[in-house]
């Protein structure tokens, strides 16, 4: 078993943007795990309907 490991997870998450309301997009997470216990996510970027792909910290989480 590895110590550090490095993960990449896609969600679909509910965001909320100035320019287009509220969209559905895919977010992906990169995390940084020791010994199978998340530790800390390195980044989260999303993909556009366009394939282009952004920052999180444009849109907000919508709830």
């Amino acid at each position: 078993m590895r110590i550090v490991q490095v993960k990449r997870r896609t969600t679909y998450e509910k965001r909320y943007s100035v320019k287009m309301g509220e969209l559905t997009t895919k977010v992906t997470y990169i995390k940084k795990y020791l010994f199978g216990m998340p530790v800390k996510t390195l980044h989260k970027y999303r993909e556009t309907y366009y394939g282009e792909v952004k920052d999180t910290k444009d849109c907000m989480l919508f709830i």
